[in-house]
């Protein structure tokens, strides 16, 4: 069940150039709240930016969330303005999360760039509901620009950086990365970053046997599935439509329901 709270702000803390992370009280909206779903922000008191901003969960605390997210405009750089003590309207939890199984044998988390805003949640869920930390790829452009590694590794998991440039870790792309680490029936992957990159990482598990479900990325205006602003091409009908709602039938997709041969992504691996 969503709810529309306002919510102090409790931290917010720039984590690389340009990305912030800010926590939240937000019991109401915590104790709801499944890794993979997401929340709207309204980043500002008034009515300027008209539309509120979708954002990750990024943790779940017992009495509230944090957000983990890149400026990309005039909207993302007044949420990164606010401080401490001043309060947030925000809506949530909203969509579908990241299905758990204590039965697979292995489970792969692929986060490229700023998409791995909503697998420290997930990679904590893997460890109470599994018992068993996951992988990590952790994929980024540049050093700099790497996210949340310590945070993987005090939770237990395996990480494995790769970064364009090489500036640490393995020189090599999240999906190179992937392939070096051979999925294969009985391995999960769940991914989250640029489209394109989740393109190449639905080929990558589905040639190798593996499950993979992916968080996508998209524009919305309402979060709820009302403007049909952020609808993608599936491969299965629902309701006579191939079209799927990302907020309301996602964020997080079985890689095989989506039609990735309608977008024409170019990944460089």
């Amino acid at each position: 069940m969503p709810f529309v709270k306002n919510c102090k702000i409790l931290m917010r803390q720039e984590v690389a150039p340009d990305h912030y992370r800010i926590g939240l009280r937000a019991p109401e909206i915590a104790q709801a709240a499944k890794p993979g779903q997401f929340c709207m922000l309204q980043v500002a008191e008034g009515l300027h930016p008209f539309l509120r901003r979708p954002m990750s969960l990024e943790r779940i605390f017992p009495d509230g969330v944090s957000i983990l997210f890149k400026v990309e405009g005039e909207g993302t750089r007044m949420l990164a303005n606010r401080a401490p003590e001043q309060e947030l309207s925000v809506q949530g939890p909203l969509g579908n999360g990241f299905p758990l199984d204590r039965a697979v044998a292995r489970h792969l988390v692929v986060a490229g760039g700023i998409g791995v805003a909503p697998c420290p949640a997930l990679a904590e869920a893997l460890v109470s509901v599994c018992g068993k930390a996951p992988e990590v790829i952790l994929a980024a452009r540049a050093q700099h620009l790497l996210l949340c590694e310590e945070e993987f590794r005090q939770m237990g998991c395996t990480v494995h950086v790769a970064t364009d440039d090489g500036s640490v870790g393995a020189r090599a792309t999240a999906v190179e990365m992937l392939e070096r680490l051979t999925p294969a029936p009985g391995t999960r992957v769940y991914a989250c970053g640029p489209m394109p990159m989740l393109k190449a990482v639905a080929e990558v598990a589905q040639s190798r046997g593996a499950e993979c479900f992916v968080s996508l990325e998209t524009q919305m205006a309402c979060g709820q599935g009302a403007c049909l602003g952020c609808v993608v091409e599936s491969r299965r009908k629902k309701a006579g439509e191939k079209m799927v709602r990302v907020c309301a039938d996602g964020p997080v997709f079985d890689a095989q329901d989506i039609d990735w041969a309608t977008h024409n992504f170019a990944y460089d691996r």
